[in-house]
């Protein structure tokens, strides 16, 4: 350690040397422990060389929270796990795929106008997915969706608030799109 007074006493505080207590077996000293108990506070301990304000770095970790959450999502609800081919860039193509595809599935959500976040998992079992059954209207091919989805009078106002959105265009593409 280094002789730093604030960072031997981070050190101590982790490792549970100079702080009075027991520790339950096969458990490292300090794990788990509570070493400071005010009621109504939660408290945080952050060891980092960042020369960043105290709240900038706090801020900064905070956005960082959740992430683990939707790595998980993106492995269990899109499949980003268990693929590997035999080329590096045919790996990474396929895992970009992924990730546009978890774009497209977070934008969707803000054009529908979906209340909060939900997971790919829960927007394809209540949103995408619909019993259906191809049929004839007259001479038209028509789509029949089923009524314990909740039909097509439901979906609604989704729909055209998908087709009201505006969605953001890089300015540099402007020009092109203009064509």
């Amino acid at each position: 350690m280094t002789s730093c007074p604030s960072r031997r006493f981070l050190a101590q505080l982790l490792t549970g040397s100079g702080v009075g207590g027991a520790v339950g077996k096969g458990r490292a000293a300090g794990v788990g422990r509570k070493l400071i108990d005010v009621p109504g506070y939660t408290f945080r301990l952050f060891v980092t060389s960042c020369a960043a304000e105290p709240a900038e770095i706090w801020r900064d970790y905070n956005r960082r929270a959740d992430m683990e959450n939707r790595i998980a999502e993106l492995k269990h609800d899109l499949g980003a796990h268990g693929f590997c081919l035999k080329k590096f860039f045919a790996t990474e193509a396929a895992f970009r795929s992924v990730l546009l595809l978890f774009n497209l599935l977070a934008e969707f959500q803000r054009a529908a106008g979906l209340p909060g976040y939900r997971e790919p998992a829960t927007i394809r079992a209540q949103v995408l997915t619909c019993g259906a059954i191809l049929g004839r209207a007259g001479r038209r091919v028509v789509v029949h969706l089923s009524q314990s989805w909740g039909g097509l009078q439901t979906r609604i106002p989704s729909l055209e608030s998908i087709l009201a959105c505006e969605f953001p265009i890089s300015p540099k593409l402007h020009p092109v799109l203009q064509i």
